[in-house]
């Protein structure tokens, strides 16, 4: 491995293989129930690497790859990608026409988006394939109960699209339960038979990874994996759900400091003995929540150790006691947790928020990405 691989300043490491076992996973959950697997890698595969994953995803059992935006899918599809794509949200000023050459299915939520995508389609010169969506209970994307049956009536005379699916997410799928969940699919089971009634077959898709754990009645003809196929359990069941991410850093300087002196802006943190401090050169630029200042363990030397002192733009300090770390040692600021090590999970709950927030949020200048469970393990 080469000095910079053993002693980064800032490194996301992914575990192709991790991703590949949770697919795995999910995929045999849903193929149980009859349906396709979709693997969700809107926002650059929530931080861990597009095009990596898609391809371990679909190596794995995955058919189908989600993007939220056309920029996103249409990366796959120079990047050779052949399987369907689903992208599912654009303004107003986008033009569909690129997207449906390289056969990018979309998604419509209103008559005038769906007008929008036959236009595109009649000027590409090729059908388009759309995914009508209905808004069941989460008040976000997706066309209101009460012009639906507009909707279904536009698709079906639409002469440049082809209606390949509705579909509709949940609101509280992560919540096992919860009673909007049950009635979502009943305003889903109505929407389909309205689409039914306009005279369009379309296939169904309604499950996240919540209900893929836990739901499936809901697995109708594909369920789309989101956060699960990154290892993070939205549900926490017994699954065995790999964490694929690492974030590390090394040991950049280390010093000794007598009882009394203070650390970092501010002064929030005194030594109450003579310590050992080592200087991490990894900060808030580099995904280090400052919020997290105070509140944070790193591991280091083989056990947890607690960051002092305010998060900095550019480094953390770290307090180790009389354990005396060398220069370029490694410090895993949170990773899978089998050993007792800091999760993203962790990071997570200390401030309130997902762990979905914390991955996605490591996609940063600064902050190497490397993959492993691969024959090139190269840095990106």
């Amino acid at each position: 491995m080469s000095s910079q691989l053993s002693a980064p300043r800032a490194e996301v490491v992914v575990d192709l293989d991790a991703i590949r076992h949770n697919v795995a996973l999910l995929s045999g959950r849903a193929a149980a129930s009859g349906a396709a697997t979709m693997a969700v890698v809107k926002a650059d595969a929530y931080g861990h690497g597009a095009l990596p994953v898609a391809r371990a995803a679909l190596g794995a059992g995955a058919s189908w790859l989600g993007a939220c935006s056309l920029k996103e899918a249409l990366a796959l599809r120079s990047a050779g990608i052949t399987a369907p794509i689903l992208s599912w949200l654009e303004t107003p000023v986008v033009d569909f026409t690129p997207g449906i050459s390289a056969g990018i299915d979309l998604s419509a939520s209103s008559s005038a988006e769906l007008a929008r995508i036959d236009a595109a389609a009649e000027r590409a010169g090729q059908r388009a394939r759309v995914h009508l969506k209905i808004d069941t209970g989460l008040s976000r994307n997706g066309c209101p109960q009460q012009l639906w049956p507009a909707l279904c009536a536009d698709a079906a005379s639409a002469r440049h699209v082809e209606v390949v699916a509705i579909w509709s997410h949940l609101a509280c799928a992560d919540e096992p339960g919860h009673p909007s969940i049950d009635e979502q699919g009943k305003r889903f089971e109505a929407a389909y038979q309205v689409a039914r009634e306009a005279g369009l077959r379309p296939k169904r898709h309604l499950a996240n990874s919540a209900a893929t754990l836990t739901r499936p009645d809901f697995h109708y003809d594909m369920v789309r994996t989101g956060i699960a196929i990154y290892g993070l359990n939205p549900v926490d069941t017994d699954d065995d759900l790999r964490p694929a991410m690492t974030f590390r850093s090394s040991v950049a300087l280390v010093k000794r400091i007598p009882a009394g002196e203070s650390v970092s802006y501010g002064h929030t943190w005194t030594a109450a003995t003579d310590t050992n401090l080592a200087l991490v050169p990894v900060g808030y630029a580099d995904g280090v929540p400052r919020t997290l200042s105070g509140r944070m363990e790193v591991w280091l030397g083989g056990r947890r150790r607690p960051v002092v002192g305010r998060v900095c733009m550019d480094q953390i300090v770290v307090n180790c006691g009389d354990y005396e770390p060398r220069l370029g040692e490694e410090v895993v600021l949170f990773t899978h947790g089998r050993s007792g090590e800091p999760t993203a999970r962790e990071w997570a709950d200390t401030l309130g928020t997902i762990d979905y927030e914390i991955v996605t949020g490591m996609y940063r200048p600064r902050v190497v990405r490397r993959y492993v469970g691969t024959e090139t393990g190269a840095a990106v």
